[in-house]
Formats: structure tokens, C-alpha cells, sequence
């Protein structure tokens, strides 16, 4: 996981600008989390808005882009760099209007920065 480039996608993601991700699924390092909602490219604070569904009954999460270690836009799915432990641990999301919040994006930051690092994958 990229830990100083949280908002950022990693060189090696398979990441391309412009590729829209709404739709795709999410894969935690244990199990798949959702799939993206939203996705927010121009703010600086680059992140994906993750519908749960069912899971985490319904909820969504806000996942910084520094977490994807590879997109795969043929089977359409994103991995990232947590278990779905951490992402059920992580700072709440409620509205969007908290994304437009620097001290809460800080502190979504701040979090996933603390988790332990994993190697980004080469797709």
C-alpha cells in the first residue's frame, strides 16, 4: 500500500486516468466489500465511494485510491491493500457532503495510513 500517496493510485494499480470505475467490484484482501458507487477524481483527494450492499448492512465507505493495488477493467473488479476487518473498522461515511470535509478526509487518511503495509500487485 502506498502510505505517503494515500489519495493517489499506485504506478503499478493498473490504474489509467480516465477509466471510470463506477460498477466495479471491490475486492478486500479476504473477501469481496461492494462495489463502487462514486468515484471522486478531482478534489486532490482522489477516493472511491464503496456500496457494502448487504454487507456491513447496507453501508457505504469511503476508500482512499492509495489502498487499490490493482484494477482489472476486463473482469471489472478493484483490489485494494485491507482485509474487510479494516474497512468495517474504518472512520464512518454518512453524506457526501464529507467529502467535500478536509478534516475528515484527513483523519480517513490518517487511518489507512496506519495499516499494516502490503505489496501493491502488478495487473
Amino acid at each position: 500500500m502506498t502510505t505517503d500517496r494515500i489519495w493517489s493510485y499506485a504506478s503499478v494499480s493498473g490504474y489509467s486516468e480516465g477509466l471510470l470505475l463506477t460498477g466495479f467490484t471491490v475486492a478486500a484482501s479476504d473477501g469481496t466489500i461492494g462495489h463502487v458507487d462514486r468515484q471522486v477524481d478531482a478534489s486532490g483527494m482522489r477516493h472511491l465511494i464503496v456500496d457494502t450492499g448487504g454487507w456491513l448492512f447496507g453501508r457505504s465507505v469511503l476508500i482512499p485510491v492509495g489502498v487499490v493495488t490493482a484494477v482489472d477493467p476486463q473482469a471489472q473488479e478493484i483490489t485494494v491493500a485491507c482485509t474487510e476487518d479494516e474497512v468495517k473498522a474504518a472512520p464512518g461515511f454518512r453524506t457526501d457532503s464529507e467529502t467535500l470535509d478536509p478534516e475528515y478526509l484527513a483523519g480517513v487518511g490518517d487511518y489507512y495510513r496506519s495499516l499494516p503495509p502490503r505489496q501493491a500487485t502488478a495487473t
